[in-house]
């Protein structure tokens, strides 16, 4: 099923301008296919025009807010299960072009390859169309997400906010063990999961170590803050 949102802001198969099929262009399917450019310099600019866009909105939103506070809430705002959410939400994974491996260990689905996608077509869309399409999107999709990070504190660095949350309602410390890694020396990938005892409270991947575990950090806070949701309902 193809989301209107994600058609009218990017295209339908047959419109999609070639910028925006590099964006969806995973490195997977550039190996593949030889000669396919892949997304990976598009998510380098489109990180920046989100960083710029986020600082902007934060700026002009929190006039008493300290610098190191505004900080913390783009920090927030722009993870990579923040990201990843807005993604779901678009159903950008469905369009996402993956190699057959990738496609078949369900990548369409990861929430690292979701959020990179994601900054791919921002990237995309600040040279397509300018900053203002990119803020009218962000508008819409991101920052409506900034009250739940302000209300629920989501703004704490990851690892430490969890770390917090283990000791004072469990007096534990979490333990992160890395389940495997792959790929070659330069361009490695580590997924590592989080545990309360023997109990595994969240899972990430990342580029290096840290990377996984600050990701798997945010996937155990958010299942925290989904419990408590769901309590509360």
């Amino acid at each position: 099923m193809t989301s209107p949102d994600f058609t009218h802001i990017f295209g339908d198969s047959s419109q999609r301008s070639q910028l925006f099929i590099i964006a969806l262009t995973h490195k997977s399917f550039a190996n593949e296919n030889s000669g396919t450019m892949h997304n990976e310099r598009l998510e380098f600019l489109g990180d920046a025009v989100l960083e710029l866009a986020v600082t902007k909105y934060l700026f002009e939103h929190f006039p008493r807010e300290p610098e190191g506070k505004m900080t913390k809430y783009r920090s927030a705002l722009v993870s990579g299960i923040s990201l990843a959410t807005v993604a779901k939400k678009l159903h950008i994974g469905q369009h996402i072009r993956l190699s057959r491996g990738e496609a078949a260990s369900g990548g369409k689905d990861k929430n690292p390859i979701l959020a990179n996608v994601f900054e791919a077509l921002i990237g995309a869309l600040f040279l397509e169309q300018g900053m203002l399409a990119v803020e009218q999107l962000l508008d819409e999709y991101l920052f409506p997400r900034l009250s739940e990070v302000v209300e629920k504190h989501l703004y704490v660095d990851p690892k430490s906010g969890f770390q917090e949350w283990a000791q004072e309602a469990l007096a534990i410390t979490p333990e992160y063990r890395v389940f495997d890694e792959s790929g070659l020396d330069h361009d490695k990938t580590f997924r590592v999961g989080v545990f309360v005892t023997e109990t595994q409270m969240g899972e990430g991947e990342g580029s290096s170590k840290q990377k996984a575990e600050v990701a798997a950090a945010e996937n155990a806070l958010a299942r925290l803050v989904s419990l408590s949701d769901a309590e509360h309902q």
